[in-house]
């Protein structure tokens, strides 16, 4: 049948199950939107306060269902505030389809208005990009974009179209989602291929070769990553360990992965980590990492990660392998069909002298002032009333503080931006987990910097009514960094102080949302309770000490050298 290249868009996001996309329209996408107007019923669109704001919707869509996330905006201003969203999505490996639409084919290098080469700018942060000009190639490329997007290791993929060409007809005939296409287009065939769209099968021959120093050890280690998220490969982790007896320790992106109250779980590992996980780091003599990619965060001097160890490394993407560490085995493949293997002929192990020397380097904290609201208070009463929520969070210390008190029992719990690190991705994730998990309460913990740069998403909160609780670490400073000043710069603390500080109570209430000012752990357990009660928006302001530390704090010659214990 003929349709026109803006309709034929719709219809392969209909074709790829898409029933949610977020963005903002402008003169040049306008076609598009003016077809989504007939789909209403059919694709909900979502309108966010900016672009950036969509790009971390789409991505918190996309991380907390395991669903590509799709993300809609304009040429020149509006493509370009996607590129923070787009580079959050690749360094934590989001499925998130991007599209925008450039000028006309006619005015395309010549500086027309709004103009820009989204394509070049966004090639080093997408797993692939087009620039379409032919309509006949819509139907493809949109096909072959979720592709991309969602298989190996996932990742976000644009898609730029010149306004001129979502005018035009083309043949479009409906095709099954994920049916094989592009038949004939070797183009399409070689770019495929090159992506690892399918995983290698398993090397038998590597298999026997981690049985053997399996079989060596005395004191393995499991190091758990985003890619058993990705995966879905937790229950197969689980197994894995405890046929093994190992301690298991998680990065950032992997908490929830493994269940934060089983007895072998050690915690996150890093420069924030668990005294546990770092010290079992460095004294295990094998470490089997499973879909992680070794991050300076994680590892710290790379020649001093896990020094007494043999590593084995287990992941998708052999471009990881060998990349920040030198390990001495690895095995390519998707994590859970590897796991599956692993566990149908790995013996049982049992390793209690091992366990009980990791866990002996548990530390008890000190009790807490009572004067205060401390931020351990602040977690642990999210656990204690809500402790199925999913966590969105922006970065700085109230992301460590989450990822440190709370205990993540399932995969997608936590929703947060661990390789580039985005101050302002928290409201947006925010908003596209709830959209994505109508059922389960989600909560935003983000601290008064990040949430400055954010804040206009209360809007879309707003909009569409959803039931998303904003807890504000506020301790009126670039919390983080002024701890870096703090120890490293001899407390100079240059433009780290947030003062005059806005009343976010205010702001809440501008937006007809109930907000809340709490300065103790009764008055947050009020409040709190309250929020969840309610089933609606809801904000709480949280003042807490601006010296309060992110404590441990690796730093120096080891993950093991604290410099905070």
């Amino acid at each position: 049948m003929r349709m026109t290249a803006a309709q034929i868009i719709v219809e392969c996001l209909l074709e790829q199950g898409v029933d949610t996309v977020f963005g903002i329209p402008g003169a040049t996408v306008l076609n598009v939107y003016d077809v989504l107007y007939d789909y209403g019923n059919r694709i909900r669109h979502i309108l966010t306060a900016h672009e950036q704001g969509a790009a971390h919707a789409a991505d918190g869509y996309a991380r907390s269902t395991g669903r590509v996330g799709v993300c809609i905006a304009t040429s020149g201003p509006g493509a370009t505030n996607l590129t923070t969203g787009i580079a959050t999505a690749y360094m934590d490996s989001s499925p998130v389809v991007f599209l925008t639409c450039n000028v006309a084919e006619n005015m395309i290098g010549k500086d027309a208005f709004q103009e820009v080469d989204i394509t070049g700018i966004s090639m080093p942060i997408t797993k692939c990009n087009y620039l379409v000009k032919n309509p006949d190639r819509i139907a493809d490329v949109m096909r072959e974009a979720f592709a991309i997007a969602a298989a190996g290791r996932p990742g976000p993929v644009l898609i730029d179209i010149a306004r001129n060409v979502t005018t035009m007809e083309a043949e479009y005939t409906p095709k099954e989602k994920r049916e094989h296409f592009a038949q004939g287009h070797l183009r399409s065939l070689i770019r495929l291929q090159s992506q690892g769209l399918e995983a290698p099968a398993p090397n038998e021959r590597d298999i026997s070769r981690l049985f053997e120093l399996i079989e060596q050890s005395e004191r393995p280690m499991i190091l758990a990553g985003g890619g058993v998220v990705r995966a879905g490969a937790s229950e197969e982790l689980r197994s894995f360990a405890r046929r093994l007896d190992a301690p298991v320790a998680c990065t950032l992106m992997g908490l929830g992965a493994f269940p934060g109250g089983d007895p072998l779980y050690t915690g996150m590992i890093g420069m924030h980590g668990s005294r546990v996980s770092n010290l079992a780091a460095q004294s295990c003599d094998l470490l089997i990492a499973v879909g992680c990619r070794f991050s300076d965060r994680v590892t710290g001097p790379a020649k001093e990660f896990c020094s007494k160890a043999k590593i084995v490394h287990l992941d998708i993407d052999r471009a990881e392998v060998d990349k920040n560490i030198c390990t001495h085995h690895h095995i390519i493949g998707d994590i859970r069909d590897l796991l599956t293997l692993l566990n149908r002929d790995l013996p049982q192990y049992s390793r209690a002298a091992w366990k009980k020397q990791v866990m002996s380097n548990q530390k008890t904290d000190p009790p807490a002032d009572a004067s205060g609201l401390t931020p351990r208070q602040v977690v642990e009463t999210v656990q204690e009333i809500a402790g199925q929520a999913i966590l969105t969070t922006d970065v700085g210390q109230h992301q460590m503080w989450t990822a440190q008190y709370f205990r993540y029992t399932r995969p997608r719990q936590l929703i947060t931006s661990g390789g580039f690190g985005t101050m302002g991705f928290g409201l947006g994730a925010a908003v596209g987990a709830a959209l994505g998990n109508p059922d389960r309460k989600v909560v935003h913990m983000t601290g008064d910097g990040s949430f400055r740069m954010n804040a206009g998403e209360l809007s879309t909160v707003r909009r569409y009514g959803l039931p998303v609780i904003t807890v504000v670490f506020n301790n009126r400073a670039l919390g983080m960094v002024r701890q870096w000043q703090t120890l490293m710069y001899r407390k100079r603390y240059s433009e780290t102080d947030l003062g005059p500080w806005p009343d976010f109570v205010k702001l809440a209430d501008a937006y007809d949302i109930q907000g809340w000012r709490v300065e103790t752990k009764a008055e947050f357990e009020a409040a709190f309770s309250a929020a969840v009660a309610s089933g609606k928006a809801a904000l709480i302001d949280c003042r807490i000490n601006s010296d309060e530390l992110v404590r441990p704090m690796a730093m120096g010659s080891s993950i093991s050298d604290f410099l905070l214990d």
